[in-house]
């Protein structure tokens, strides 16, 4: 089984901060995350700024797409977007339209469950249809609401849909290696590393335990 990749979420608005943080754990994780905030914010730009300056890392541009699939996904691939994201409770068509997208640059699309009530007939559908990546997430609100990801993961793991499962929603130090083991392979981390005193020492701690795994 190859190891689990580990996705930082850069959330901040700020571009600079963005760079910053960025420098100090792409040694320790795979993807960086643009997330949705940052992408609304900041636009292509980072997405060129970032592909630049970290070559060895993957670019997830987090755009959450609702509709105009190819649209709108398009121009973020040909940036330098190695993934970029579509709702799940989008039109079938419109997470079509992603998935071209991405074939057309060598790139991939990730399906994300956030809010979609049949999660495994959009993951099974979106799956069938060529997405490379389901994503089981438990948004910001869910989570102050005290919603997890894991009862999700167990299900969409539990299909066998042969593509990459990432999880996202609160995961720390604490949950990260059971996250692995349930079935994910890409565990997105946010507030656990750039909330902590040194968010390098954190991203290196959470690199030994998900390899560990």
């Amino acid at each position: 089984m190859a190891k689990a990749l580990i996705q930082m979420a850069l959330d901040s608005l700020d571009f600079d901060q963005t760079i910053a943080l960025a420098e100090q754990v792409a040694p320790y994780v795979d993807i960086l995350e643009i997330g949705t905030p940052c992408i609304k914010y900041n636009g292509l730009e980072i997405v060129t700024a970032l592909k630049t300056k970290f070559p060895n890392n993957l670019i997830l541009v987090d755009l959450k797409t609702m509709d105009a699939g190819e649209y709108e996904a398009t121009p973020f691939y040909e940036a330098g977007a190695d993934i970029c994201t579509v709702l799940g409770v989008s039109d079938k068509a419109t997470m079509g339209g992603v998935i071209k997208a991405a074939n057309a640059n060598n790139a991939e699309a990730q399906i994300d469950l956030i809010s979609v009530k049949d999660k495994k007939a959009v993951a099974t559908e979106a799956a069938k249809n060529g997405a490379q990546i389901i994503g089981v997430h438990t948004g910001l609100d869910a989570q102050a609401a005290g919603q997890t990801p894991f009862a999700d993961l167990k299900v969409i793991a539990g299909l066998n849909l042969g593509v990459r499962i990432s999880v996202a929603g609160g995961l720390n130090k604490d949950t990260i290696q059971d996250t692995v083991r349930a079935g994910a392979t890409i565990v997105v981390v946010g507030a656990a590393i750039y909330g902590a005193p040194s968010p390098a020492e954190s991203a290196k701690e959470l690199r030994a335990l998900v390899d560990a795994a």
